[in-house]
């Protein structure tokens, strides 16, 4: 674990050195903020003192910026050939893979402590449910490490930054949509596997104050099939470049 949390430093780090951290924090707060204050269905023209704009609006801002960030942490490394000097120094795959996805969590969980003002004005104009609030946020972190490890994933298999964050974009739209789609419009066993696999119906679940074991188990389980997935591909291929 002191391995990946050292990696996870230095890739954190990395991004603060480099225009991506503050791209991903103006991005997400640019556009959750234009949609929750200024347009269309903003609080003020709603009238109602919630947050739920903002939380449909970070669900699918994550989903676009979540690939960006993932897109090259490993296949640039791969690229470069600083992985296989990783790999060479004692330690594992499955640290490597850990301590990336600790760096783009902490990042995420830190563009969501800056919209927390969000919160206070709305709380400031009216009653608010904290209870769904709160929820809204634990869903967003958890759908946020989920969709992280399977970026890493995507990463893993390719040195080409652009197919990663493809990848990583095909990947999340199954998750995120697809299967609620073909859940839809299949019956039986079926279409309850893949509405279970739904990644969207999930955090919709939380989004409304309801904190369900299902969706944790759901949510956390997914993340450690993604990292262990991701770890796997980079062991399978040092041991073929070893």
């Amino acid at each position: 674990m002191r391995a990946a949390l050292i990696i996870a430093r230095k890739e954190l780090a990395s991004y603060f050195d480099s225009p991506m951290a503050y791209l991903v924090i103006v991005a997400f707060l640019g556009t959750s903020g234009f949609f929750t204050w200024w347009f269309g269905m903003d609080v003020f023209i709603r009238g109602i003192a919630d947050l739920s704009t903002f939380f449909n609006v970070a669900n699918w801002s994550f989903f676009i910026l979540i690939p960006a960030l993932t897109m090259r942490t490993l296949a640039e490394e791969r690229k470069s050939g600083t992985l296989d000097l990783l790999l060479t120094r004692s330690i594992t795959p499955q640290q490597v893979v850990t301590g990336k996805f600790f760096a783009c969590l902490a990042l995420i969980a830190l563009t969501l402590i800056c919209t927390l003002p969000y919160y206070f004005t709305v709380a400031s104009l009216g009653p608010v449910d904290h209870g769904t609030v709160i929820c809204g946020y634990l869903g967003l972190l958890l759908m946020s490490a989920a969709y992280i490890a399977l970026g890493l994933f995507a990463s893993s298999l390719t040195a080409n930054q652009i197919t990663a964050f493809i990848l990583a974009l095909v990947f999340m739209a199954f998750f995120h949509f697809g299967a609620s789609v073909v859940a839809a419009n299949v019956t039986g066993t079926i279409g309850q596997v893949f509405r279970y696999l739904s990644t969207g119906s999930h955090y919709e679940s939380m989004g409304r104050g309801v904190i369900d074991s299902r969706d944790l188990v759901f949510f956390i389980t997914f993340t450690l099939v993604g990292l262990l997935l991701a770890g796997h591909e980079l062991a399978r291929r040092g041991a073929r470049h070893a």
